[in-house]
């Protein structure tokens, strides 16, 4: 018996195969599960952090900076919601149903992007602040709390999407209850109406944040599809779309929320966030929500690792194993321990750079996404995305490529650096951020989106037949999905 005919299995079994489309048989859950896979994974101190450097890096006023970042979870969290809908009707991964934008050979790119930025990238970032929560409660040494972090993290990837959903729903009770307390804990001592909140409105800093905030809440948006593809083809997607929404955008502005008020108690220290936000907490407090930062940061990269290794088999990566998806994710926690261990120094710094270079990447393959489907509505993508297909689509790699470039090289604002326009509109004091700000994210997504269009109509890549004339499960998509 094939993979893709086996039936449902229990959430404690390995989960099989890898990218191939989940059949009839084995689709189950509700859409309103979303809610906790997408709350869970921001109940974090990354998440925390993100608001502590709209204030601590860019300067912003409290109620700046919070409009700031509800603005960027805003639009994270409508892209997130309009992608988890795109799930179900083939139950493919996110990265997958790129290749109807990108092609074949195309999709390498955005996929390995992802590998890199989803299952190393972003999984060292958590597992250093889940290990420094470790560290700061039991006082053992930061490499040995990573350690143990990582360990449970690629145990819950490992196993699969079924336990990774349960693992998220109920994180998503305890850590809420826990970070909401902190945060009415953080707010109660927070000065949001003192000198920080009456510092002149900076658009820089104000641009720079929605731009971090977007590029976290749009950092899950490449891993959308990757946790509906499970619910039934019938299921709605305004609830689909709902249930991923407000679980991304709640979380995140709640989270980032704390972190600017914790930004603004006097001897806030920005070179180490974790003890700064929790050293204003009664112990009691206080150790709980080390704990809790500690499962946030699992919560996330057990979702990070799971997607990571996904988005490297849909470059089309030949693995002949039955647990493919498995192995990779394994292999993906081995070499994301050694990251973190070496970024467990500079975290700060290290992490604001990360946020703004993740949506440097997203906004652009998002611009394309929803464009491609847009063109591609009412036709089916059967005959496109299978392997042996061989399906070409110059427009999206070079629309993404143009836009990126073009986006960074004169909107770019990182240490390492800064772009034509950003740096002739920066004051005269080194490190003041520039008059604009960072608008990479914004220029990449509409540069990329129009100049899709317009290829789109000029390459004129192949469109499939109707989309009732689609079949119930497609074949080939994994190049492997005959392995038993």
């Amino acid at each position: 018996m094939a993979i893709t005919d086996a039936p449902r299995l229990k959430a404690t079994t390995v989960e099989p195969g890898g990218i191939e489309a989940i059949p009839a048989s084995r689709r189950h859950g509700s859409p309103w599960q979303l809610i906790a896979t997408w709350t869970a994974p921001n109940l974090e101190f990354a998440t925390v952090f993100v608001g502590a450097i709209a204030i601590a890096f860019f300067g912003l006023g409290f109620w700046q900076a919070m409009l700031a970042l509800a603005l960027g979870n805003a639009l994270g969290a409508l892209s997130q919601g309009i992608l988890s809908t795109w799930g179900p009707r083939e139950g493919l991964a996110q990265l997958v149903l790129s290749r109807t934008a990108f092609g074949s050979r195309g999709n390498i790119l955005p996929s390995a992007l992802n590998t890199v930025m989803a299952g190393l990238g972003w999984f060292a970032v958590n597992s250093v602040s889940g290990a420094l929560a470790l560290s700061t409660l039991t006082g053992m040494p930061p490499v040995l709390a990573l350690l143990i972090v990582v360990v449970v993290e690629v145990a819950v990837a490992f196993v699969g999407h079924d336990l990774v959903q349960v693992f998220e729903r109920y994180a998503s009770i305890i850590l809420g209850i826990i970070f909401l307390i902190a945060t009415i804990t953080v707010l109660s001592h927070a000065n949001i109406v003192g000198p920080h909140a009456s510092s002149g409105f900076s658009f820089g800093g104000f641009t720079l944040t929605v731009a971090a905030a977007f590029g976290y809440a749009a950092g899950w948006n490449p891993y959308a599809s990757d946790y509906s593809r499970y619910l039934p083809k019938a299921t709605s997607p305004l609830k689909i779309g709902l249930g991923a929404g407000i679980g991304n955008f709640v979380s995140c502005t709640v989270l980032m929320a704390a972190g600017a008020a914790a930004a603004t108690i006097a001897g806030f220290d920005a070179g180490n966030p974790t003890t700064s936000f929790v050293s204003s907490m009664p112990p009691v407090i206080r150790d709980l929500t080390l704990i809790a930062i500690c499962i946030g940061a699992i919560a996330a990269n057990a979702l990070n690792i799971y997607s990571g290794a996904m988005s490297f088999l849909a470059a089309g990566i030949k693995i002949r194993f039955s647990l493919r998806r498995a192995i990779v994710a394994l292999g993906f926690g081995v070499i994301g321990f050694f990251i973190a261990w070496s970024a467990l120094a500079d975290a700060g710094t290290k992490y604001e750079d990360f946020l703004l270079v993740i949506a440097y990447w997203i906004a652009p393959w998002l611009g394309i996404v929803l464009v491609d489907r847009y063109l591609r509505r009412g036709t089916s993508i059967a005959e496109l995305v299978p392997d042996h297909a061989k399906y070409r689509n110059a427009a999206g790699v070079i629309a993404m490529v143009v836009a990126g470039v073009v986006s960074i090289w004169l909107f770019s604002d990182q240490v390492q650096f800064v772009g034509i326009i950003a740096h002739a509109t920066t004051p005269p004091v080194q490190y003041a951020n520039p008059a604009i700000g960072d608008l990479t994210p914004l220029v990449g997504f509409l540069l990329a989106g129009v100049l899709y269009y317009v290829l789109f109509k000029a390459l004129k890549p192949a469109l499939g037949g109707p989309l009732a004339d689609e079949p119930e499960l497609i074949i080939g998509v994994d190049a492997a999905d005959e392995v038993a």
